[in-house]
């Protein structure tokens, strides 16, 4: 999960000449669309899905490969400024990989949701899981973050992003961390069902 760049500055002339409300996707590099062409990270094919449902709203980008929670907290600020009508939140994989106490990353991600909370902003948490082989004890409490904080901020959570995706014959890439194109594309359905109920027409 290799470092990478926000998409804050691209973005921000787009910004002054669109007055549709933002959906901002906040992740780390299975929001960026790592590893994927241009144009075909899950952010992408959502705003697809959103326009040809009718809904008006700008989807944008702030995935960054390689952040962990830690480096969610620190940019939140940035993210609160951009003024998101809903973000969905997805970070936690780069913890796990790294056998970060579960705690240290609940607790980051708590304070990201209480930020946002405070803003005003909807949110939808985007739950992620690790490989068995990281012990079932410590993907067990890993998962169940999600979950638990989803009930502590009453915030609605797709538990798993990866889903119908993950272990998929075409739908991962050769790491089998991050999406292909057609694995982006269901990430995108499943991330939409749950984001809908939020949104406006």
């Amino acid at each position: 999960m290799d470092a990478g760049t926000s998409a804050t500055a691209k973005g921000d002339q787009t910004a002054i000449s669109d007055g549709r409300p933002l959906v901002v996707c906040f992740g780390d590099s299975l929001t960026a669309g790592y590893g994927a062409d241009p144009g075909a990270s899950y952010p992408d094919y959502l705003q697809k899905g959103l326009d040809a449902a009718g809904y008006h709203y700008r989807v944008v980008n702030e995935g960054v490969s390689g952040n962990t929670t830690k480096d969610g907290v620190e940019r939140l600020g940035g993210i609160i400024a951009m003024h998101p009508s809903v973000v969905v939140l997805e970070f936690g994989g780069n913890d796990g990989l790294r056998g970060l106490k579960v705690e240290t990353t609940r607790d980051n991600l708590a304070a990201m949701l209480k930020g946002f909370k405070g803003a005003g902003v909807k949110v939808l948490i985007a739950g992620i899981s690790l490989p068995p082989d990281y012990g079932p004890d410590y993907v067990k409490g890993f998962t169940a973050n999600y979950a638990s904080l989803g009930r502590q901020f009453g915030t609605p959570v797709l538990p798993f992003l990866l889903q119908d995706v993950y272990g998929v014959e075409g739908m991962m890439q050769a790491d089998n961390t991050h999406a292909t194109a057609a694995g982006n594309e269901i990430v995108a359905r499943h991330v939409m069902g749950a984001l809908t109920p939020l949104l406006k027409r």
